[in-house]
């Protein structure tokens, strides 16, 4: 079967995922990753390995697009009121999560310390895609929803950090370092500035050439260009493709003076890719792990639930967030994807010896959060009452007009 046929039937399970979701009232991600997990090897076999992989350049500048939105939400009028706030709620659910990993990974199921430390510093790391997906589908908006986005562009970037901090203590420990201890502590931090510096530069150039863009059809074409060309440069240098979009994204919010139309462009052409993304990332789940996972990898899970929930809550409370932050932001930070699958490469050619197991535990949680991760952001999105929230706010904007206007 040729892989354009595979292509088509890809977009018709996700389509009819996304609506069967919609039907038992969830959100549209979650029909997209089951349409495409009955279509993978775990069930149909009608979208093998090898179609995944020569697909790949989907999946890559859908998540290039979602870094570049989310980047929209970090607005420098805005995050001078929660910046604070943002940093310690990151910074606890990260530190939570890794320390109740490693407690239970080390003490309870009495793995070594490198498999501990190592798979510990990888529970850091949230997937944005399924949450902003829920967030769009939804309309939501209000002190979670503005919330959620950065924690979980800021979540990544310490993740990235506190992985290479591991790797480099598990090095020292196993002895198989040869660079000075300097510089495998420096490396990770040499990765993200790199990134947001290429962000940056793009940033600056997109910001500018949106002048020359007359239309929305030639805008998008520009935006798309950016991305691609940054993505490109970022994994060529070995930074964060990731990283880098958020930051161009970040620089056009500040920069441009009407940002709404850059990112408005958008719309007319990510819904088919986000649907393409998600349907193959289902598609790319196993089920077959879940017979050699065991109980480790369920209690991966549950200590990953824990200690992002608990840690969330506690930075919330430290920060003096509002209720509806401290009681659901945790649930919103469940998905893991597309970064802890990257990072077990690099174990891969770190820790051989380690590999198999840390992988294969990773992908049963990615199975696990993936599936129901949009599930729990729902809830809490619904907990919290922002679903319609940019309905709402735009309502509220049109009642104030005419009162303006009298006044006047």
């Amino acid at each position: 079967m040729n892989i354009l046929l595979k292509l088509g039937l890809v977009i018709l399970a996700g389509l009819v995922g996304g609506k069967v979701a919609r039907f038992f009232k969830l959100p549209d991600v979650t029909g997209y990753l089951l349409a495409g997990l009955f279509l993978g090897g775990s069930f149909l076999g009608l979208v093998s390995e090898q179609d995944i992989s020569a697909l790949e350049i989907i999946s890559e500048l859908a998540l290039a697009v979602i870094a570049f939105s989310i980047g929209s939400e970090f607005i420098v009028k805005e995050m001078k009121k929660l910046g604070k706030a943002i940093f310690i709620i990151t910074l606890a659910e990260v530190i939570g999560a890794v320390v109740v990993v490693f407690s239970v990974v080390y003490y309870l199921f009495q793995q070594n310390f490198v498999f501990s430390i190592i798979i510990a510093s990888m529970s850091a790391a949230t997937a944005p895609a399924a949450t902003l997906m829920v967030i769009r589908q939804f309309r939501a908006r209000g002190p979670l929803t503005q919330t959620i986005l950065p924690v979980v562009a800021l979540d990544d970037v310490f993740g990235i950090i506190i992985f290479g901090l591991a790797v480099s203590v598990a090095k020292i420990v196993t002895g198989v370092s040869e660079q000075p201890l300097a510089i495998m502590i420096v490396k990770p931090f040499i990765e993200i500035a790199g990134s947001l510096l290429l962000g940056s530069v793009f940033g600056l150039i997109l910001t500018y050439a949106c002048k020359f863009a007359p239309d929305n059809e030639s805008l998008l074409g520009l935006i798309l260009a950016v991305i691609g060309i940054t993505t490109g440069i970022a994994n060529w240098l070995g930074f964060s493709p990731l990283l880098a979009c958020i930051m161009i994204g970040t620089m056009v919010v500040n920069l441009k003076h009407n940002p709404n139309r850059v990112f408005s462009s958008l719309n007319g052409f990510t819904p088919p890719l986000y649907l393409l993304f998600f349907t193959l990332a289902g598609a790319s789940l196993d089920l077959r792990i879940l017979a050699s996972v065991g109980f480790l990898g369920v209690g991966y899970i549950l200590a990953r639930i824990c200690g992002k929930m608990a840690g969330a809550w506690a930075g919330a409370k430290i920060a003096s967030s509002p209720d509806v932050i401290r009681k659901y932001l945790g649930l919103a930070l469940l998905p893991q994807g597309g970064i802890s699958i990257g990072l077990t490469v690099i174990v891969r050619q770190m820790f051989p010896g380690q590999a198999e197991a840390i992988a294969t535990i990773i992908m049963f949680s990615v199975l696990v959060y993936e599936t129901t991760g949009p599930i729990f952001a729902k809830i809490a999105i619904q907990k919290a009452g922002e679903v319609d929230g940019l309905n709402k706010k735009t309502e509220l904007s049109q009642n104030e007009c005419p009162q303006e206007a009298v006044s006047l």
